[in-house]
Protein backbone atom coordinates (compact mmCIF):
# COMPACT_ATOMS: atom_id res chain seq x y z
CA UNK A 1 0.00 0.00 0.00
CA UNK A 2 1.54 3.30 -0.62
CA UNK A 3 1.34 6.61 0.75
CA UNK A 4 -1.82 7.42 -0.80
CA UNK A 5 -3.62 4.51 0.31
CA UNK A 6 -2.33 4.94 3.79
CA UNK A 7 -3.56 8.18 4.12
CA UNK A 8 -6.58 7.83 3.22
CA UNK A 9 -7.09 4.48 5.11
CA UNK A 10 -5.84 6.86 7.91
CA UNK A 11 -8.41 9.61 7.67
CA UNK A 12 -11.52 7.04 7.14
CA UNK A 13 -10.53 6.25 10.66
CA UNK A 14 -13.65 6.67 13.31
CA UNK A 15 -12.27 9.05 16.42
CA UNK A 16 -12.32 7.71 19.54
CA UNK A 17 -15.15 9.62 20.48
CA UNK A 18 -17.67 8.07 17.47
CA UNK A 19 -15.98 4.47 18.52
CA UNK A 20 -17.10 4.98 21.67
CA UNK A 21 -20.60 5.92 21.14
CA UNK A 22 -21.55 3.64 18.49
CA UNK A 23 -20.06 0.38 20.81
CA UNK A 24 -22.91 1.62 23.35
CA UNK A 25 -26.23 0.68 23.82
CA UNK A 26 -28.84 4.02 23.19
CA UNK A 27 -31.97 4.22 24.76
CA UNK A 28 -34.73 5.22 22.75
CA UNK A 29 -37.07 6.75 25.33
CA UNK A 30 -33.77 8.70 26.61
CA UNK A 31 -33.34 10.07 23.40
CA UNK A 32 -36.78 11.31 22.59
CA UNK A 33 -36.00 13.31 26.11
CA UNK A 34 -32.90 14.70 24.96
CA UNK A 35 -34.18 15.60 21.22
CA UNK A 36 -36.93 17.39 23.07
CA UNK A 37 -34.78 19.45 25.32
CA UNK A 38 -32.18 20.08 22.43
CA UNK A 39 -33.51 19.54 18.69
CA UNK A 40 -37.07 19.65 18.71
CA UNK A 41 -36.87 23.99 18.49
CA UNK A 42 -35.64 23.73 15.28
CA UNK A 43 -36.81 19.98 14.19
CA UNK A 44 -39.84 20.17 15.37
CA UNK A 45 -41.74 18.06 18.38
CA UNK A 46 -42.08 15.17 16.13
CA UNK A 47 -39.07 15.68 14.18
CA UNK A 48 -41.43 16.13 11.05
CA UNK A 49 -39.61 19.81 10.67
CA UNK A 50 -39.57 23.81 11.26
CA UNK A 51 -36.66 25.63 10.66
CA UNK A 52 -34.67 22.63 10.48
CA UNK A 53 -35.22 19.85 7.89
CA UNK A 54 -37.32 17.16 9.12
CA UNK A 55 -35.37 13.91 9.91
CA UNK A 56 -38.46 11.51 9.68
CA UNK A 57 -36.16 8.45 8.12
CA UNK A 58 -33.37 9.72 8.41
CA UNK A 59 -31.63 6.63 9.10
CA UNK A 60 -32.50 5.65 5.76
CA UNK A 61 -30.16 7.63 3.84
CA UNK A 62 -27.43 8.85 6.68
CA UNK A 63 -25.47 5.78 8.32
CA UNK A 64 -24.92 6.10 12.10
CA UNK A 65 -21.53 7.73 11.61
CA UNK A 66 -22.93 10.25 8.98
CA UNK A 67 -25.30 11.15 11.68
CA UNK A 68 -22.90 11.49 14.80
CA UNK A 69 -20.75 13.32 13.04
CA UNK A 70 -23.88 15.85 11.65
CA UNK A 71 -24.99 16.27 15.17
CA UNK A 72 -21.76 16.86 16.46
CA UNK A 73 -19.59 19.04 13.50
CA UNK A 74 -21.18 22.06 13.62
CA UNK A 75 -20.79 22.53 9.77
CA UNK A 76 -24.50 23.03 8.81
CA UNK A 77 -25.41 26.27 10.55
CA UNK A 78 -27.66 27.47 12.20
CA UNK A 79 -27.22 23.90 13.84
CA UNK A 80 -24.94 25.03 16.73
CA UNK A 81 -21.59 22.31 17.40
CA UNK A 82 -23.06 19.67 20.15
CA UNK A 83 -20.90 17.04 21.55
CA UNK A 84 -22.88 15.72 24.46
CA UNK A 85 -21.51 12.24 26.15
CA UNK A 86 -20.92 9.20 24.24
CA UNK A 87 -23.88 7.73 26.42
CA UNK A 88 -25.92 10.76 25.44
CA UNK A 89 -24.88 10.81 21.37
CA UNK A 90 -26.01 6.78 21.74
CA UNK A 91 -29.29 7.72 23.29
CA UNK A 92 -29.99 10.61 20.65
CA UNK A 93 -29.16 8.15 17.98
CA UNK A 94 -31.47 5.50 18.63
CA UNK A 95 -34.06 8.06 18.93
CA UNK A 96 -33.43 8.93 15.72
CA UNK A 97 -32.99 5.75 14.03
CA UNK A 98 -36.90 5.42 15.06
CA UNK A 99 -37.89 8.02 13.28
Amino acid sequence: MGLLGFTIGYLDQPSPYLREVLALEGDRIQGHAIFQMNCAGCHGLEAKGKVGPSLQGVSEHKSKRRLVEQVISGKTPPMPQFQPSPQVMADLLSYLESL
